[in-house]
């Protein structure tokens, strides 16, 4: 989704919620589509460029109502603030508890153990919003 398509879809989902576009929650949504994975004081920096007034607190309660209204999405890449990206923006990231490396699969890859969890325990697996956590291949070259 294009910068301006997602300011109309953004107006269009607030308005529609009885809510009111500001342009804070505007500069949110833009800087998490520039950035493409982020956390909020990532999104805090980038905001401030242009509005450096806007503080992260601000930046925190916009992107928890953007989670709320399916604008944005949230993962735990591991310890710390989560990152956040938009709803579009669909993958599996491979973390690396070694050297911090982040990739990115479809989702499509986790298909069969979605098979798995939906026909055993009745679990509907997200794997958009999931981060797998091990040791990426440049790392297990270096262990003996």
């Amino acid at each position: 989704m294009d910068t301006a398509s997602g300011r109309k879809a953004l107006r269009k989902t607030l308005h529609d919620r009885g809510m009111r576009m500001t342009p804070q929650r505007q500069l949110v949504l833009d800087a998490v589509r520039e950035l493409e994975h982020a956390t909020p004081e990532q999104v805090c920096r980038r905001v401030q460029r242009t509005a450096p007034t806007v503080n992260i607190t601000t930046v925190y309660r916009t992107l928890d109502l953007l989670d709320r209204l399916g604008m944005v999405r949230h993962t735990h890449l591991g310890h710390g603030a989560p990152s956040y990206s938009v709803r579009a923006h669909e993958h599996v990231h491979l973390v690396c508890h070694r050297c911090g490396r982040l990739e990115q699969v479809p989702c499509e890859l986790l298909d069969p153990l979605s098979g798995t969890l939906r026909a055993g325990h009745g679990f509907e697996l997200d794997a958009s919003h999931l981060a797998l956590s091990g040791t990426c291949r440049d790392c297990l070259k270096e262990i003996p």
